[in-house]
């Protein structure tokens, strides 16, 4: 192999590990991105079982629940 096939091979490495590098980021943004969309769902239903809760309270203060 002379000096110019040993750039361009190890040119061509680079780029396959560039490419695999830039592969797992994107995975690695896309899991962060589920985990923030899960939680704020989480958040969403305890807050919705939160604001129901208050008004069965304030029913109940009330007798508007009976």
């Amino acid at each position: 192999m002379d000096n110019s096939q040993n750039l361009s091979y190890q040119a061509g490495q680079a780029k396959g590990q560039a490419q695999e590098k830039g592969n797992q980021m994107m995975d690695r943004a896309a899991n962060a991105a589920q985990s923030a969309r899960e939680t704020i769902q989480e958040a969403g239903q305890q807050m919705q079982t939160k604001a129901q809760e208050a008004t069965n309270a304030v029913k109940n203060a009330t007798g508007l629940n009976k």
